[in-house]
């Protein structure tokens, strides 16, 4: 892969622990990180062997590309860290695991998941509207499976709880071509300005 302007060289994919009902999931999770993996990006996730995360981490070795896992000692002993990573950090709490897998990010896609996979994209969020860091934040609406929150986000920003500007930093995306079409072309915001575009 050629060099890009935005630099992105690590993208987080958080996704669920558990496979969903779906095959289309699953299958999902095996082509986005061959995709990943084809543009010259590395993974960073969650460092777990269940579900799509699990099917994540397969395909990208399967692949040939480099990820990287971050865990808590605790979900290792329950998730069982995936033996096959290039790299596996085992840390204390689950703040040290998100904080350092923002570390070690430039981006975010996110597959479908339950609240630990709401709960991370929407701090990214948060950090992105604060002006902590500026990354492309890629909701991949599977199957619609995201449909009813893009909803919300907009009911929030009608509502007045949420600017404008942020609900536009939640990409919501139904390909994963048109998502990895977001990570090359996306254009990192000053983030000194984070507190004028609140009023957006």
């Amino acid at each position: 892969m050629s060099q890009l302007s935005n630099n992105i060289k690590n993208i987080c994919v958080f996704a669920g622990s558990s496979l969903g009902n779906r095959e289309i999931y699953s299958e999902s999770a095996k082509l986005l990180a061959k995709e990943i993996v084809s543009n010259g990006y590395n993974i960073v996730f969650g460092g777990g062997s269940n579900g799509l995360m699990g099917i994540l981490a397969d395909s990208a070795i399967e692949n040939q590309g480099y990820i990287i896992g971050v865990i808590t000692e605790r979900l290792d002993d329950i998730e069982v860290g995936h033996p096959g990573l290039n790299e596996l950090v085992v840390v204390d709490t689950m703040h040290a695991r998100k904080k350092l897998m923002a570390e070690k990010s430039d981006a975010i896609i996110c597959l479908p998941g339950g609240v630990g996979t709401w709960e991370e994209f929407f701090e990214s969020l948060t950090w992105n509207q604060l002006g902590i860091q500026s990354k492309p934040i890629v909701i991949l609406n599977i199957e619609n499976y995201y449909a009813t929150l893009k909803e919300f986000v907009n009911h929030a920003v009608t509502e007045g709880f949420l600017p404008n500007s942020t609900s536009k930093e939640l990409l919501f995306i139904d390909t994963i071509e048109e998502a990895m079409d977001e990570i090359k072309n996306f254009v990192p915001k000053d983030k000194s300005t984070w507190y004028k575009r609140l009023k957006d």
